[in-house]
Formats: structure tokens, C-alpha cells, sequence
């Protein structure tokens, strides 16, 4: 047990699960695509949905996809900042079958790119990333991760883990994901060292990688 597990995270309130852990899953998602999305469908379920609006969990997560932290003190004025902006909202609710009862589905594009995330927040500002783009995953997001979505073959991890050798990030854990055999994969690796572009851009390259996405936690994507 630590400190931030006694006395809980510096925000803005009013709830740690409802507030701060959502603006931490808008910012998680905001890194993960890359930029600032230009467009967001954020969808609620459970607790998040039935008391959300007092506990401003809408303005939270739109707080967090500005690039807001959870103790930023315009997280109130967040829907009118997102406007501001011209990042276009949708809200709404929606029921995920077995979800943790803080949980959201945000769909989330900027130019050419989209992305769609299901993620919880777990309290104490703490949150868990449960799928993307459909394909289940589970990471905090308080390391550099690397997620590689790609076809099922044989290698994919080797050549992963060989890169982030190459370059001296170690492995801190890894995750395997399939929808079914020889069909799609998602690979997870969390590490103690920011993972280097080099990395991100030749798994990029590889003949089976469909995608990749890397959360950067120092100084975000």
C-alpha cells in the first residue's frame, strides 16, 4: 500500500471513480489515438450512466480528451472548452454486458483516424482499458504500453519482444489476446522504459501487424 492508496489522487472533484477516473480514461484515450479527437461519441453504463451527470463524469472524460489532468481546474468549464475547440460531442448511455459498473465506451476520430474504447474506472482514480477497437486488453495506463493488433501467426510476439530488446526496454508484462485461431490478435506489452518510435514504426511494417498504438506515459503520444 502507498500513499495515493490512503489519501487518493489530487483532483477536482466531486468522486474519485466518477471524476478522476474518468478524466484519466478521456486522457488515456486521447494518447492511444495519437491527437486531439475531433469527434467523440461517449457512451455510459452502470453507476456511470445512472449518476454521471451529478458526478460530472461527462465533463470529466471530455476534460481528459482536451488533454486535461484530473486536478485541472477548468475540468467544470470542459463541454464549453470542448466547444471552443470544435471537438463535436455525443452523449449517451448504453448497456455492456458483464462490465464493471464505471464503465464508458468512447468512439473517438481525428482526420483519418478512429478508435473505439471500452474502459472502466476501478476508484482512487485508478482505471483498467478493457478493449479496443473491439479486441479485449486490460492495462492501467500507468506505464508505456505497447498494444499490436494482428493476425494470429507465428512470431509476432518474438519479433515484438526482440525489438524492445534491441533497444533496451524490458518487459515489465505482456498480454495475448485472440478472437479465434489463425484469426485477429492483440498483443499488450507494458514496460519500464518508454517504448522508442523505432519500435512502434518497424512493427508498423511488418506483414501482419494490422495496427499499432503506444501509450507514452512520460509526456503522453
Amino acid at each position: 500500500m502507498n500513499i495515493f492508496d490512503i489519501m487518493g489522487p489530487v483532483m477536482v472533484g466531486p468522486s474519485s471513480s466518477h471524476t478522476a477516473g474518468a478524466v484519466r480514461i478521456g486522457l488515456i484515450t486521447r494518447r492511444l489515438l495519437g491527437e486531439q479527437p475531433r469527434r467523440a461519441r461517449l457512451l455510459l453504463h452502470g453507476s456511470f450512466a445512472a449518476t454521471g451527470a451529478g458526478h460530472g463524469t461527462d465533463r470529466a472524460l471530455v476534460a481528459g480528451l482536451l488533454g486535461m489532468e484530473p486536478d485541472d481546474p477548468r475540468i467544470p468549464r470542459s463541454l464549453e472548452l470542448a466547444r471552443e475547440a470544435g471537438l463535436e460531442l455525443t452523449l449517451g448511455k448504453t448497456q455492456l454486458r458483464g462490465a464493471h459498473p464505471n464503465t464508458v465506451l468512447l468512439q473517438v476520430s481525428a482526420g483519418e483516424q478512429s478508435m473505439e474504447v471500452v474502459a472502466s474506472s476501478l476508484g482512487g482514480g485508478r482505471v483498467k482499458v478493457c478493449s479496443i477497437d473491439g479486441l479485449e486488453a486490460s492495462f492501467s495506463g500507468e506505464m508505456p504500453t505497447l498494444i499490436v493488433r494482428h493476425r494470429d501467426r507465428p512470431g509476432q510476439v518474438a519479433e515484438a519482444a526482440g525489438l524492445l530488446s534491441e533497444q533496451g526496454v524490458n518487459i515489465a508484462a505482456m498480454q495475448l489476446y485472440r478472437d479465434m485461431r489463425g484469426g485477429l490478435a492483440v498483443m499488450v506489452i507494458e514496460s519500464d522504459q518508454p517504448i522508442p518510435p523505432q519500435v512502434v514504426e518497424t512493427l508498423r511494417q511488418s506483414p501482419h501487424v494490422v495496427r499499432v498504438t503506444c501509450l507514452n506515459v512520460e509526456g503522453g503520444q
